[in-house]
Parts: C-alpha cells; sequence; structure tokens
C-alpha cells in the first residue's frame, strides 16, 4: 500500500510528507521497531519488549516506511482464535505523530485481519481517544467464551 498523506499544496498547517508505503516487517526492521517500542515504553504507553520477542514476533508487524527505508512506525496484528485478533505494538515516530501515519497503520492491520478471516480485533489500550476515532469501542470482560478464553490461559 502506497500512502501519500498530503494531498495538494502543503500549507502551514499541513506539512508535505514524502509517499510511504506499508509492509511487512523484516528483520532488518527490529532495531527500528525497538526505538519506537523504547520511545514509549518509558511512559509506559507501551510494554516494554525484548529484542528476543520482537524477532520471535516479526511475522505479525508491519511497517510504513519511507523510500529511503526509513521506519516511520510500527503495528502488528495477533491472530487469537478463529475470528479473533489483537492489535499490538502500535507506535509512530513521535516526529510523525498527528499526520495520519497511524491511522492508516491501524487500517492497513484491520484489512489485514479481514483477509486472514478474523472478524474482531481489540487492543489492550491507555489510548482509548485514538483507537476510538478509528472505530474501536471498549468493551467489559473478555472478548471470547469462557471455554476459549480457558484455552487462551493455557497458551
Amino acid at each position: 500500500m502506497r500512502v501519500n498523506t498530503a494531498p495538494g499544496r502543503p500549507t502551514d498547517r499541513q506539512p508535505a510528507l514524502p509517499e510511504y508505503v506499508i509492509r511487512r516487517a523484516r528483520t532488518a526492521d527490529v532495531r527500528a521497531i525497538r526505538r519506537l517500542v523504547d520511545a514509549y515504553s518509558a511512559d509506559r504507553i507501551l510494554l516494554s519488549k525484548e529484542m528476543v520477542t520482537l524477532y520471535e514476533d516479526i511475522q505479525e508487524f508491519w511497517v510504513p516506511t519511507r523510500e529511503d527505508g526509513e521506519v516511520l512506525g510500527c503495528g502488528a496484528l495477533h491472530v487469537i482464535w478463529e475470528d479473533l485478533g489483537e492489535l499490538r505494538t502500535l507506535a509512530v515516530d513521535p516526529t510523525h505523530v498527528g499526520l495520519g501515519v497511524g491511522r492508516t497503520l491501524v487500517n492497513a492491520l484491520l484489512d489485514r485481519a479481514r483477509a486472514l478471516g478474523v472478524g474482531r480485533v481489540f487492543c489492550l489500550t491507555f489510548e482509548t481517544d485514538f483507537f476510538t476515532a478509528a472505530g474501536f469501542e471498549e468493551i467489559e470482560g473478555t472478548p471470547v467464551s469462557a471455554p476459549v478464553y480457558a484455552q487462551l490461559l493455557q497458551s
């Protein structure tokens, strides 16, 4: 997916951004993902992750990147059950927050969930305003039945 986030002429309020591509993450992206996670885990917005965990989970990650390879953000889709997935580790480089990169990444992850047949997606977050604006709703309890929840506790 190629995205141009600043159509038309840039103004003082709308900075010009180069196009970027949202693609599957590669092992070479792990250090950039780690940098993004560290930027937000210090403030307890994201959970810190060990490098080994990022490498193990790299197949779940997608990254928006510029033509020069700069990683602007990251996000992961973790399939939990037949029809249930979780958005994880969504982060945007602090210099690009508020420019639509995160929203575009969420949409790409939701498209991927639909392509896999995952009809329900949730996220555990303190950033409720962002996710509400993206169409998520707060829920009470667990998003699965008690038998499924018992199996998930064993994984």
